[in-house]
């Protein structure tokens, strides 16, 4: 079997796609973004003394999210899609959005989870109507979107409408989700 320069052969079952490869780049994107955004809400909680059951959720909270970047990890490698050129830029924004949640409270960091997990449901709910013919993809990315949805809505259980200037903070929230799935599909 002869490949064309630049072309990577088809996996077995999968016809390639730039719109897969786009959706698994910027869906390790965003876990790695998730991942970064706990470790940072967990900085600034984890030390003090009355957040430790906000601390243990968002301990439960991060783990699944790295359970969910082992598996993109595995699907950047397996069907050799490049993954983003912004992960360093992801690696310090999560990072700084968590701390910097966390800072103004619990609920603020609570306000972050909501925000970022009512983007991605969106956006996993997407993604979800438009795969055909990847049944594995389709199936992994439904039981992340349900993880994420039941994120969202322990935040919301938990305060996230009650932190200060909640609309504010939602909506910018929001819009740098948006922003960076954008950038992350494309870069």
């Amino acid at each position: 079997m002869s490949v064309k320069r630049g072309k990577r052969p088809a996996l077995p079952g999968i016809a390639p796609s730039k719109d897969v490869a786009a959706m698994i780049r910027v869906d390790h994107a965003g876990e790695y973004g998730a991942v970064r955004i706990y470790e940072g809400q967990l900085a600034v909680l984890a030390n003090r003394p009355n957040s430790k059951k906000a601390t243990q959720v968002i301990r439960k909270m991060a783990r699944q999210e790295q359970d969910h970047l082992k598996a993109f990890d595995r699907l950047i490698n397996e069907r050799r899609v490049r993954p983003t050129a912004l992960a360093p830029v992801w690696h310090v924004a999560g990072f700084a959005l968590g701390a910097a949640t966390a800072l103004l409270g619990e609920k603020a960091a609570m306000a972050c989870t909501a925000a970022v997990e009512e983007v991605i449901d969106n956006h996993y709910a997407d993604q979800i109507a438009r795969i055909e013919g990847d049944d594995e993809l389709k199936g992994r990315i439904e039981a992340f979107r349900a993880d994420e949805i039941a994120h969202r809505d322990e935040a919301l259980a938990r305060g996230a409408e009650e932190a200060p200037f909640y609309r504010v903070l939602s909506t910018a929230i929001k819009a740098g989700c948006r922003l960076a799935i954008r950038l992350s599909e494309r870069i």
